[in-house]
Order: C-alpha cells, then structure tokens, then sequence
C-alpha cells in the first residue's frame, strides 16, 4: 500500500502519540496512535467478516432454506438493509448524545454476535426451519411457522441493532485514537483510513467467496456458524483493547442546535429581514467549539431571522444568549444552512442507489438460472459471488482514478481533485443508468436462449437453466463497481465535507439512510410492478421464474427513473454553494466616510 510507512517513520510517529495533550479544564488525553490499532484492525475485520459472511447469501438462504418465494425474499431484505441503515441515524445520535462511541461499539458487536448466532441455529436446529424442499417448479414448499419466522427475524433485529451502532462509529473510533493535533496524528489518520478500507474489501472477498461457497455447497449450518464464530471473536479483540482505547465522551446531541435555530426561526417569522444580515445577525461561537467559523450565504434567508436581535433578547456578559431557544447565532444558522442544502442531493441518492440494490437482489436471481459451471468441469460459482466482480471493480479502478485521472485532470482543469465532488457523483449517476441499461439487455438475451434453445435443468421453484453463461452478467457488475467507484465514494466524501465537524457521525449515517430509502423504494416499485403487470396481456414481469417474467423491463424502468433523478440532481448542483465557500457572501458596497469600499466577507 502506498501510504505504508516504513519502521523509522511509524517509531516516530509512535513516539509523538505518546504525547499527552491536556488543557487546563480538560484531563489529559494519552492517544496510543498504532499501538490501539490491532484491537481495532482486528475487530473490524472480524467484524466484518461475520455481518458480510451472513448478508451476502441471506437472499438465496431464505428461498433455499426458508422456502420464501423470491419476491417475498427480496422484499424481505430490502426491509431489513432499509431498516439497518436507517438504524444507523439513531445508533449515530445516541452515540453523540449519551453513550459515547466505546460503549456504543461495545453494545453493538455484541448484539451482532447474538443476532448471527440467531441465524445459524436456525440452520442447525431442524425445528426451526421447514423442511427441506423438493418439488420441483410447479410444486408447492412448506414454508416456515409463525415460531419459525419469529426467531429468525428475532435474529436479524438482533443485527440491526449491530449494524446501527457499528457502521456510524467504527471509522470515527479508529480515528479517535490519533492526535490529530500534531502531524503523525494526521499521517496516522490517513493512514488508518488506507487500512480500514482495506479490511473492507478482504472481508468481501472472503464472504464472498469462501463463506458463500461454504454456505451453498457443503452446509449451512457450518456456513453460517463460520460468522458467527468471527463475530464473536471480534468481541473478544475489542474488550481485550479496552484499557489503551482513547474513549471520547459524549458531547451532547448537535441536533439540539438544528431544533433551536428552527424553532426560534418560526418565532419571529414576522420580523422584517435585516439588511446587511453578514454585519447585522448576532454573532457568537463558543469558546470550546469544534466547528469551523463559517460565512454568511444567502440561501434558506428565512433562517437568518432566528440571529435577529429584538429589545426582548438578553445577552450574558460573555456574549452568549441568554436564552438560546429565543436567540441563535449567525454560526448557528449557517449550520442549519448547511444541513438543509445536503438533503436535496441526499434525496437524490435514493433513486441513485436503487441500481445498487438490484445488483445484490435480482441480479443474482439472474445468475441463479444462467450457467454458472467454471469452464467445462461441474464446479459451479455460487450465484451470490458473481458481486465480488462490483468490488473487484471499484478496488482496481480506485488507484487508477487516484493516481492517472485525477493528476491529468489537474493539469487541466487547475482542481485540486481534478473535478468537484458533485461532478463526481453525477458521473456515478450516469454510470448507473448505462448499468440497468445493460443488466436489461442481457436479461433480454438469457430469457431468449433459455426459451429457445434446450436448458440446463431446472431449479426448484424457480424455472429451467439457461445455457447462457454466468460470465456474461459480469459486465453489469463492472459497471457497478464503477457508479460506486464515482458517486458512492464521492457521497460518503460530500457528507464528511459538507457537514459541521460536530455532526460528522450524523453525516456519516446519512449515506446510510439514503441507502435505506433505496431499499424501501425498491421494495415499494417491485409490489407496485407486481400488481400492475399481473393483469396485462404480458403478465406479471417478476415471476419466480425469470424465464416467464419480463425482468428487462423492470430494469428499463429503473433506467429511465435514474434519468429523470440525474436531470433533478444536475438541478440541485447547480444550485448548490460548498460549505465556507467565499464566494456565497454577496460582495455588496458599504459607504464609510464619503468613500466607497469592499464590504468584508465573514
């Protein structure tokens, strides 16, 4: 890796972590820099290991195994990836507000470990799972009881619960323990960030592969049991560390300033606008504040009224409010600005992400009746594993990005990153509708070799198997890597970016929200298609057997969607001004003695 450093720099660096940072009302703090990352690294990547070991192969689990028609599968994990993500907005408040993220992450890996161990038992213990199925597409399976279904749900709210304390806080935890007051500090942190990715991408392409290949060709008792057992190893690492952890406290929840500013805002909603609001507003920023200082913009004015000082506002003597649901500061109201100026292109992230989800759910479902033999013996990939192509995609393109098109595009257009974050994503987003475009071609292509030319055989409940080869969907899953490589990277990095430093975790759950409403969006287009082809002449699109469906033009549709969200988002960009940009203070005159001048930005 790149930023790898060599012994002597990372004794260094060691060396200066060791320093202890203190103030004069604050302990002092002793970061232990590298020295924590083991417990960490570990724990992450056992972590990982677990959560993705099971969630890769759930799809093909719950219509194997649970003999749940694949429509009620898919629905089933839309659900609950909408309901982990959106989890991850309150694992991220109550992280911020009362737990702290050491607490916080304690909790939460736990509770994984007993969520997955949940799953497992009910592929090792006979009595709560169905029978196994045997008829074969005409046929109908038992499904499972009402017992049945509510301890393996029991499991996967164990999970959500994991999930929504994991995700926000693991990256910042790791963080925490750098000083990033001095310069190892930062080379640590960036460092770290390398290292986490990394942990990220080993654990896809073990569960991927391996655990996947466990799961689907020798047991899933023993497939599921392998992440279980990572998951609690992860516990053991993370508490083994606990007595070298920098542990930051929590702060108190930033949303209390978000609901000041609005409701003093709705207050005195009949003053009149002030003039020159960047000189006339109250002015005031903590002495302890973590945020940057930031301009006055003149977007979303009708917020500005919540820093207009009236007769009836009482100031302390330190220049604080005295009552901060009756005055805010201009600080305040750019915060809440910046908040309000992400959600419109959040919400274009939805949409966005629905062509992530079809790749993780039908598009497997696609490889399921296609030829998924490896050359010309009888091993056969597992249907899940054909993802592994999306990651092995965005982990190649990555350093080609980073290393050739950024510096060329430099050179050409003098940008530090040779293109804007929101150019970024809007490539992302191009790239994504291209991708449907192909996934419905070549669903078209497999329908039509599978109608016309003779079958592989047949798989139960589903339909006969195409000759077509599986390799032939790989194509779709490049293109995926790709939209992720150019708007899923550059959302995590708009987030970070474009939200004050004391809302960092919330920024970072946001991304995972904007995947939930992709997940319930999804869920809510797929019952809306059911219904809707179910009476036409050509009949309902989404069958459990693909052959006898149209799912291209599910995919057309999903196409021609992400269009009309690309020209909503080159909307919002367009319209959208960076956080401390200096460019969105107006550069109005002032008059000062007789004499004209430049007014002086905030």
């Amino acid at each position: 890796m790149d930023d790898r450093m060599n012994k002597s720099d990372k004794e260094a660096m060691e060396k200066e972590e060791k320093a202890t940072v203190a103030t004069d009302d604050e302990p002092e703090i002793n970061y232990r820099g590298w020295k924590a990352m083991p417990f960490i690294i570990g724990n992450e990547t056992f972590e990982k290991l677990g959560a993705i070991g099971t969630l890769a192969n759930l799809l093909i689990y719950l219509t194997t195994v649970f003999n749940l028609k694949s429509i009620t599968a898919a629905t089933m994990i839309n659900v609950f990836n909408g309901t982990t993500n959106f989890g991850t907005l309150v694992g991220a408040f109550l992280c911020d507000t009362y737990f702290g993220r050491y607490k916080t992450l304690g909790f939460a890996t736990a509770a994984s470990f007993l969520g997955l161990l949940a799953i497992q038992l009910t592929a090792a213990i006979p009595e709560l799972h169905p029978h196994r199925c045997a008829a074969k597409e005409s046929g109908e399976c038992e499904g499972p009881t009402a017992g049945q279904l509510a301890f393996l749900l029991m499991g996967l709210g164990l999970m959500i619960v994991g999930a929504g304390g994991v995700r926000p806080c693991n990256l910042a935890f790791g963080v925490d323990q750098f000083n990033p007051k001095t310069e190892a500090g930062k080379r640590g942190i960036d460092s770290f960030f390398n290292w986490y990715f990394f942990t990220f991408t080993f654990a896809q392409m073990v569960s991927l592969t391996l655990i996947v290949y466990i799961q689907s060709n020798v047991s899933w008792a023993i497939g599921l049991g392998i992440p279980a057992t990572l998951m609690f190893i992860a516990c053991v690492v993370y508490f083994v560390g606990s007595k070298i952890y920098v542990k930051v406290k929590a702060t108190g929840s930033p949303m209390t300033s978000v609901a000041q500013v609005i409701v003093v805002a709705i207050k005195k909603r009949k003053l009149k606008p002030v003039e020159q609001p960047w000189l006339s507003l109250f002015k005031y920023i903590p002495p302890k504040s973590i945020n940057s200082k930031l301009p006055y913009t003149d977007q979303f004015r009708f917020l500005d009224k919540a820093a207009i000082v009236t007769p009836q506002d009482e100031i302390k003597g330190d220049g604080s409010p005295a009552d901060p649901w009756r005055l805010c500061s201009l600080q305040q109201v750019e915060e809440v600005k910046c908040l309000f100026r992400v959600l419109p292109i959040w919400a274009s992230q939805i949409m966005y992400c629905v062509t992530l989800v079809q790749l993780h759910t039908y598009a497997v479902f696609q490889a399921v009746q296609s030829d998924r033999r490896l050359g010309n013996s009888n091993f056969k990939i597992p249907a899940a594993s054909y993802v592994v192509f999306m990651m092995l995609s965005l982990t190649i393109f990555i350093p080609v990005y980073d290393r050739a098109i950024v510096p060329f595009l430099r050179k050409i257009r003098g940008k530090e990153g040779g293109i804007t974050i929101l150019q970024r994503i809007g490539i992302g987003m191009f790239v994504s509708i291209f991708t449907m475009l192909v996934s419905g071609m070549v669903e078209q292509h497999r329908r039509s070799i599978a109608l016309t030319k003779p079958t592989l055989g047949v798989v139960p409940r589903k339909g006969a198997i195409s000759s077509m080869s599986a390799s032939i969907l790989i194509p779709q899953f490049i293109l995926g890597g790709l939209t992720e490589a150019f708007a899923s990277i550059g959302l995590i990095e708009f987030y970070y970016k474009q939200f004050p430093e004391n809302m960092k975790s919330i920024g970072g759950s946001l991304f995972y929200c904007g995947f939930a409403g992709s997940n319930y969006f999804s869920s809510l287009l797929i019952f809306i298609i059911h219904r809707t082809t179910n009476r036409t002449a050509t009949g309902n699109w989404l069958k459990e057997d693909l052959n006898k469906g149209r799912l291209d033009y599910y995919y057309y549709i999903i196409a021609g969607l992400g269009i009309l969200n690309l020209g909503y988002f080159l909307l919002c960009a367009n319209w959208f001004k960076y956080k401390g940009n200096s460019d969105n203070t107006p550069e109005l005159e002032l008059h000062v003695n007789g004499e004209k001048q430049q007014s002086d930005k905030p």
